[in-house]
Order: C-alpha cells, then structure tokens, then sequence
C-alpha cells in the first residue's frame, strides 16, 4: 500500500483565460500578469477585469508585466503548506512572455515539491484547454506520470486564431512592422492571427474588411467540424457583440464535444487592442 499518496495542485497564469466557475471548481493556482497605468499595477482578473481594461481603450493603454519572482515564490510556499506534493505548472508561450522562465527559474529554489514546469507554446485558452486536461486528471485520480503524458499528447493538436480591430497595437508593441501596418490600415487588410509550433504569432490568413475576417475566422471552425470531433472555445476582447453572434452560429455545429465561452485577458488584449474575437479548438 502507497501511504506516500501523491498530492497534485495545478499552477498557471490569468492569461489561460479559463472561466472563474472552472478555476473554482477545480481548486487551480492562478498567478496574475500584472496590467500597468502610470505608478499603478494591476492584478489581471483580481483588482481589475478584462472589461474595465478594454472599455478605457484607445485613450489608456496600460503595459503589462509578469508576476513578480517573490510572488511566485509566496504562492509555491502556500502550496507547501497546504500539504501539496507535487506541482504542475503550465504558463503561457515563452516566445510571448517571460513568465515560463521565471516560474522556472524559482521552482529551482524550492525544496520538498516536485515540481515540473511547462512552457505550452500556446495562449488564452489554448493554454486553458491544458489545464483543464490535467485538472480532470487529477480530479479522476490519475498518476503524475498520466497527466504529464495526456498534456503531451493533447498539445500538439491545439489550435489558437485570432482576428483583431487593427494593427496599430501590434505595432506600438513591436511586434509588427511600422510599414505593414501601415499598408495593412489603409488596404483594410485584416489578418487572421495564431501561433507556431515554437508559440509565435504568425499570419494564418488575411481577409479583407472586419466582416470578411471574422467570416473566415468561422469558417475555419465550421470546417474543421465536418471530418473531426472537436473540443471549442471562442473567446472576446471588447467585442461583446460580434461575440455572441459567433457563438451563436458556432454552437449550432455538429460534432462539438465541449464548448467554452471567456473573455480574453487584458494582459493579452493591450498589445492587440479591443475587437479581438478568438476560437481555439483541438481534435478529441
């Protein structure tokens, strides 16, 4: 008999996007990104919500940053204390952000926890969807070794698109090119937006217009339903109606196993801007 029982809590960031009702229920670690104006920062979903953040946009634009290393340190002395043994802890792209390495980096000076922690090269809910896999998980009582394998095979499949407003965002951000967006804003040239195998943004696909770019975003979904069984997300930033006429049309599709609605973290949306609409999905 195991008397040594393994005691498995799940860590991540408050960009998986996951709704609050999924994080309760399943008792996850949330490390806040922090969102910035001025002197004062901000706790990402605690001290201040995504609408509050898209709704004072464009005339503030806060930054944003990671958690600071004490505050993940705090957190993983918490976990020890409430008799946890083992931490998972699953973070957004490192291509995206330095959170990954920081956790990293302060999961190595802690002592009595084994902790393991993984950079899921995607974001929003393309990270939520594996937090969600691995709290099931160990809800269901499955191994360590089982978790850690089921987040392996599920991370390859997960897809992440986005359409935004406009490139100016983007750009100030410098993560586009002052000239393409500038071609982009005055051919009306919307790109579709999501993430490589290393966790970088690339362009998917263009359309022209906001119409045609959300139409195509659909499509995409409504494609992939055809020959596959999927699991869905379709999430918003400052773009509540559009949001809901998407989720309207895509929860009438054949052959989806779950379906998920959120909100897009301002820790994400203030280097895209409000109207962003997202969908991730992955095959089941």
């Amino acid at each position: 008999m195991n008397i040594l029982r393994e005691k498995i809590v799940l860590l991540t960031d408050s960009a998986c996007d996951l709704p609050r009702e999924i994080i309760q229920k399943y008792g996850i670690k949330i490390l806040p990104l922090k969102v910035i104006y001025g002197e004062k920062a901000y706790s990402d979903r605690e001290d201040i919500q995504p609408e509050e953040v898209y709704a004072r946009m464009p005339e503030e634009i806060p930054t944003t940053s990671m958690p600071a290393p004490e505050e993940i340190k705090g957190t993983f002395e918490q976990i020890k204390e409430e008799g946890f043994t083992h931490v998972l802890a699953l973070h957004l792209s490192s291509s995206l952000s330095g959170t990954y390495q920081t956790v990293k980096m302060v999961a190595q000076e802690i002592n009595d926890l084994c902790i393991k922690v993984l950079d899921t090269k995607t974001l929003s809910i393309g990270t939520g969807w594996l937090v969600l896999e691995a709290a099931r998980g160990i809800a269901s009582g499955l191994s360590w070794e089982k978790i850690n394998e089921n987040i392996h095979k599920i991370q390859p499949k997960i897809k992440v698109y986005y359409v935004i407003e406009t490139l100016e965002y983007l750009r100030r951000g410098g993560r586009i090119g002052r000239v393409a967006s500038m071609i982009g804003q005055f051919l009306h040239i919307k790109p579709i937006i999501s993430v490589d195998e290393e966790g970088k943004y690339f362009t998917y696909a263009k359309a022209k217009g906001r119409k045609k770019s959300i139409e195509k975003l659909a499509e995409i979904v409504e494609e992939t339903v055809q020959t596959k069984k999927i699991n869905l997300a379709v999430m918003h930033g400052g773009a509540r109606e559009e949001f809901e006429k998407l989720v309207e049309r895509l929860s009438k599709l054949p052959n989806i196993q779950e379906f998920i609605c959120s909100d897009i973290s301002p820790s994400l949306g203030v280097h895209t801007g409000p109207g962003l609409l997202g969908v991730s999905f992955y095959e089941v």
